[in-house]
C-alpha cells in the first residue's frame, strides 16, 4: 500500500517533464509535435545549403582549371606559332641577302640604298600570307592571322667597330694600332679610354680560356656585362661596334659618320660628315672612289675599310594577340652562300609596340 506522501516523492526522470512522458503545463500534444518537426527541418535546411556550398565550390574549382588549361594551351599554341612564323621571317630575310648578292655579283657594293636595308614597319601579317591581284584573301580559317602583326629590319655589321679587331694574331695578341681606332671612339662619345683597355684585355682572357677563373666569350656586344664592363658604357657604344666571329673591315656605304671618323685616323670630323651625305647621294663602288670624293686620296685602306659587308644581323618582331615575340639572328654572307650562325629571343631594341 502505497504511503499517502508518495506522490510528492522525487521522480526518477527527475524534474524534466518531457523525460518522465508527463505533460508540460501550457504545452499542448499538438504543439509539441510542431515543436520537433520545426528542428527537423531546420537541420534538414542547414544540410541542403551545405551541399549547395559545396557543390559550387567543386564546380568553381573545376570551372578555373578548365579555363586554366585553356590558357595555358592557347599561350603555348601562339608560341609554337610565333616560333614559327619569326623562322620563316628570317628564311625570308636569307632570300634577300641571297638575292642582292646574285644582282650584284659582277660588281659586289652593299649600301643602304639596297632592298635589304628597308626595313619592315608593323604590318599584318595577314596581307602577306594570302593575296591575289595585290588584295588580301583573309577567310574565317585564318581569324588568327589577323590578329598577328610582323615587324623586322635587316642591319649591316659591319658598319660598326668589330671588338673583335682589337685582337690579332693566333695568341689574340693586343697591339696599339689595334686600340686607336675605338680610342677616337671612345674620345667621340665622352667616355673613359680605359674602358677600351679593359674590354680588350677581358677579351683575351676568354678567347685564351686557359684558366677557370677566364670569362666566358660573349657572343654579342650587351653580354659585355660578363666582363664587368659598365652597363652604361655598353648602351652608350652599342651602336657603333659588333662583336663578330672574325676581324671584318668597315663598310663605308653604310657606317656612321662617328664610326668612319674613328676607323680613320687621318680624316677630320667635317670630312667624314661629307663623306656620308656623299654616299646617301651615290653609294661608293671602291674605296679609291670614297678617298676621291672628299678629296683625300689614299686615306682609306683594305685593311681596315671595304664598300661590301659579310655580316648581317637579321631582326624580326612578332606581335600575336597580347603576345609580343622578339628574336634576332646574326648571318654570314659567302657569296651566294647564306648561312645563319646563331639565333636568340631578345628584345633587341625597337621602339616598343604601339598597342590600340
Amino acid at each position: 500500500m502505497k504511503s499517502p506522501l508518495s506522490r510528492f516523492a522525487p521522480s526518477p526522470q527527475g524534474d524534466n517533464a518531457i523525460a518522465a512522458g508527463r505533460p508540460m503545463l501550457g504545452v499542448s500534444g499538438l504543439g509539441r509535435a510542431s515543436f520537433r518537426h520545426a528542428r527537423q527541418r531546420g537541420a534538414a535546411l542547414l544540410a541542403a545549403m551545405l551541399t549547395v556550398v559545396l557543390v559550387a565550390t567543386l564546380a568553381s574549382a573545376a570551372l578555373w582549371q578548365q579555363w586554366r588549361d585553356v590558357e595555358i594551351e592557347t599561350a603555348e599554341r601562339n608560341r609554337v606559332q610565333a616560333n614559327w612564323l619569326l623562322l620563316g621571317a628570317l628564311d625570308w630575310s636569307r632570300v634577300v641577302l641571297q638575292e642582292d648578292s646574285r644582282a650584284n655579283r659582277s660588281n659586289p657594293v652593299d649600301h643602304l640604298g639596297e632592298p635589304w636595308a628597308v626595313p619592315l614597319k608593323e604590318a599584318r601579317l595577314s596581307t602577306f600570307l594570302a593575296a591575289k591581284n595585290n588584295v588580301s584573301q583573309v577567310d574565317d580559317g585564318l581569324a588568327d592571322m589577323q590578329d598577328a602583326f610582323l615587324s623586322g629590319e635587316i642591319v649591316d655589321l659591319q658598319s660598326r667597330l668589330n671588338l673583335r679587331n682589337l685582337l690579332s694574331g693566333a695568341d689574340s695578341s693586343v697591339k696599339e694600332e689595334n686600340l686607336k681606332p675605338f680610342l677616337r671612339l671612345f674620345e667621340r662619345l665622352g667616355l673613359p679610354g680605359s674602358s677600351v683597355m679593359q674590354i680588350a684585355t677581358a677579351l683575351q682572357q676568354a678567347l685564351r680560356g686557359k684558366s677557370q677563373a677566364a670569362p666566358l666569350m660573349p657572343r654579342t656586344v650587351g653580354q659585355l656585362s660578363w666582363l664587368g664592363v659598365d652597363p652604361r658604357i655598353i648602351a652608350r657604344i652599342e651602336p657603333y661596334v659588333s662583336l663578330l666571329p672574325e676581324r671584318t673591315m668597315v663598310n663605308l656605304n653604310t657606317a656612321s659618320a662617328e664610326v668612319i671618323w674613328a676607323s680613320t685616323e687621318d680624316l677630320d670630323w667635317a670630312r667624314a660628315n661629307q663623306l656620308v651625305q656623299l654616299r646617301d647621294a651615290s653609294p661608293f663602288k671602291s674605296l679609291n672612289a670614297a678617298a676621291a670624293a672628299i678629296g683625300l686620296s689614299g686615306v682609306f685602306n683594305s685593311a681596315m675599310h671595304s664598300v661590301t659587308t659579310s655580316y648581317f644581323e637579321a631582326r624580326g618582331r612578332l606581335r600575336l594577340g597580347d603576345n609580343v615575340l622578339s628574336q634576332r639572328s646574326l648571318i654570314q654572307r659567302k657569296d651566294m652562300s647564306v648561312t645563319t650562325l646563331w639565333q636568340e629571343h631578345a628584345d633587341w631594341g625597337m621602339p616598343a609596340v604601339a598597342r590600340p
